[in-house]
């Protein structure tokens, strides 16, 4: 298996079901319904064809098979700011694609920062991976797993605190364990 590989589902299990980023990671992850594809161009037409490609492959394989993917970028937009750029793109292609509603996108990146935090803030370690990538999930599994959840608008809150409490160091530490 490809090192991106590797070190994302390494993120996945330390970080994202580790510290319970995303209470609903877990099971996908742990019965192996996560797809795992590798981008290694840079080229973003080429990228951009591989997202919905990738989301209608999402869109026609049963839950039990595959609940989610998580396309990687070994060295598509390093830049967050091209990357924040393609994120739009991303989304404008999964409604042109009539996959609105039935595929949304998610965000990770190496250097993700939110708009009111510091570059090093630790609040920024909730959505920073290893390498830049698109989550892309199954609208009905979130509406499904929101359904059971008892709060789900306090997660991010929860998040960010989780992350204050360990500190950029301690997030750095976890990764390279």
């Amino acid at each position: 298996m490809q090192k991106e590989i590797e070190a994302t589902k390494h993120w996945v299990e330390k970080i994202v079901v580790g510290l319970n980023l995303c209470p609903f990671a877990r099971l996908p992850f742990t019965t192996g319904r996560v797809r795992y594809v590798l981008y290694e161009g840079t080229d973003v037409v080429q990228l951009a064809r591989l997202m919905v490609e990738e989301a209608r492959h999402l869109e026609r394989t049963p839950a039990v098979e595959v609940e989610t993917t998580l396309l990687i970028l070994s060295n598509a937009l390093p830049d967050f700011m091209d990357y924040l750029d393609f994120l739009e793109e991303a989304e404008w292609l999964i409604r042109e694609n009539g996959l609105e509603g039935i595929v949304q996108v998610a965000s990770f990146h190496p250097h993700y920062q939110f708009a009111d935090a510091g570059p090093e803030a630790p609040e920024n370690y909730t959505n920073r991976s290893p390498y830049p990538m698109l989550h892309l999930l199954r609208e009905e599994s979130i509406e499904r797993a929101l359904e059971r959840y008892i709060d789900p608008e306090e997660i991010p809150e929860r998040n960010i605190e989780k992350m204050r409490e360990l500190g950029v160091e301690g997030v750095k530490k976890l990764m390279e364990e």
